[in-house]
């Protein structure tokens, strides 16, 4: 597996320990099961993003600290330029980076999404809070609580993260968008 998931693995089961909870009490805290939370830290499987912020929101921490092991230091601004953004590759098919890495404390998570084409079905997922995607490039599907909906560049849509959602490429072509996670 990506070594980029380990890394991430070690630091949730960093985080655990430190605030002295057992397998049990983190999942009861983050809302999942006690054999996911082994699975996550084991750095063998790939771990969702709305897991990650889930336990950022849970703990009062940044998404980035998890991704990247930075303590973000700013407090007025966090100039991301072009393409810089910490990144985290959790499979083959989604690319994140992190735009506000640096911000102490952001109210709000933005990321550049990268989707890649794939046959694969869509996989859902749900995490606390509301989502803005913005499409930069390319089509996608986006499907939120059974319901199927095209996006094209220029479109944006803001939901309920907690319902479950998921995207997939469509045209054979990488899709690019904006998410902001509130």
């Amino acid at each position: 597996m990506n070594e980029q998931i380990k890394q991430i693995a070690e630091r949730l089961k960093g985080l655990r320990d430190a605030l002295e909870l057992s397998p049990e009490a983190m999942a009861e805290r983050c809302h999942t099961t006690v054999a996911e939370i082994v699975r996550y830290e084991s750095g063998k499987v790939d771990i969702p993003m709305s897991f990650l912020f889930d336990v950022a929101q849970q703990f009062n921490l940044a998404t980035s600290t998890l991704i990247s092991g930075d303590e973000p230091r700013m407090n007025s601004y966090f100039l991301t330029r072009a393409g810089k953004g910490k990144s985290v590759e959790r499979s083959k098919a989604y690319k994140y980076q992190a735009l506000a890495s640096g911000f102490k404390k952001p109210q709000a998570e933005p990321f550049e999404v990268k989707v890649e084409p794939s046959d694969q079905p869509i996989h859902l997922n749900r995490h606390v809070g509301e989502e803005f995607n913005y499409l930069l490039e390319g089509r996608m599907q986006l499907q939120i609580n059974g319901k199927d909906l095209i996006l094209n560049v220029g479109d944006s849509i803001y939901f309920d993260s907690s319902l479950p959602h998921g995207m997939k490429a469509l045209d054979n072509k990488p899709v690019r968008f904006l998410a902001i996670i509130l």
